[in-house]
This record gives structure tokens, C-alpha cells and sequence, in this order.
């Protein structure tokens, strides 16, 4: 049972990256689209904020999906019976919180401990993402700001 165990989570860990990709990609494209076209836009502390947010709940929304994936797999594998516990124990596991008060049997543990590994590393994906779009946010503004003065 381990090799299946750790056949499903490498599938899981290039699904969930699948995921993360396409939303980054899916969010950089929604802010190009909505300052190119309109720059000014960008300028003032509340367009900066709107723009922080958007991104935040866009990255929220991908980890959401990712942990409704490992919940939906650890109902299909019968390790939980209601979706309620199945989304706790896949939430508590991706944020690397690990409350202990669930517990997967012993077949499928290392499918939990994949799924910690993978959520650390998707969180850290998207807190890089963040980091970058509000260095970039306050560049973008600078630059504008810059050229208005000139």
C-alpha cells in the first residue's frame, strides 16, 4: 500500500501544481489586462489595496482547490465518512497545522505527509507571488507618478 499511497500523492502533488500554475497565470493575466489598459487606475493607495486583495483572494481561492482535491481523494479512499472531516483533517494537514485529533489509517499516512509537504510549498509559491505583485504594484505607481511629474 505504501507505493499507492505515494503513486496517488505524486499525482496529487502535479495536480495541485497544475492548479497553482494555471492560477498565477490566470491572476498576472487579469491584472496586465486591467492596468495596461487603464494605468491610472493603479494610482492612489485604495487601487493599490483593491489590486493586494484581488490577488490574496485569488490565491485563497487556488488553495481552497487544492484542499477540496485531497479532501475529495480521502472521501473517495473511505477514510473519511462526511465531507466535513475529510476538509478539516486536508485543511489542518495543507497549512502544516497537523492537530493530530484525525488521523488517516496507516495505508494512506503518507498521503497526508505529501500533502503537508505539497501545501508548505504552495503557500510559499503564492507568498512569493505576493510579494512580487506588490513590489511590482508600487513600481508600476512610481513609474506613473514619474511621468505625470515630467
Amino acid at each position: 500500500m505504501l507505493f499507492a499511497s505515494l503513486f496517488l500523492a505524486g499525482v496529487l502533488v502535479l495536480v495541485t501544481c497544475a492548479v497553482q500554475f494555471s492560477g498565477l497565470v490566470g491572476l498576472s493575466w487579469v491584472m496586465r489586462r486591467r492596468y495596461m489598459r487603464h494605468p491610472e487606475q493603479l494610482t492612489g493607495r485604495a487601487s493599490q489595496g483593491a489590486t493586494i486583495v484581488m490577488v490574496v483572494l485569488g490565491l485563497f481561492m487556488l488553495h481552497t482547490i487544492q484542499i477540496w482535491l485531497y479532501a475529495l481523494t480521502y472521501l473517495a479512499l473511505g477514510q473519511f465518512d462526511a465531507v466535513e472531516p475529510a476538509l478539516y483533517f486536508s485543511t489542518s494537514t495543507f497549512t502544516t497545522v497537523g492537530f493530530g485529533d484525525l488521523i488517516l489509517t496507516e495505508d494512506w499516512r503518507m498521503l497526508a505527509a505529501a500533502e503537508s509537504a505539497n501545501g508548505f510549498l504552495l503557500i510559499g509559491w503564492s507568498t512569493a507571488f505576493l510579494v512580487a505583485v506588490s513590489a511590482r504594484v508600487r513600481m508600476f505607481e512610481a513609474e506613473i507618478e514619474q511621468s505625470d511629474s515630467q
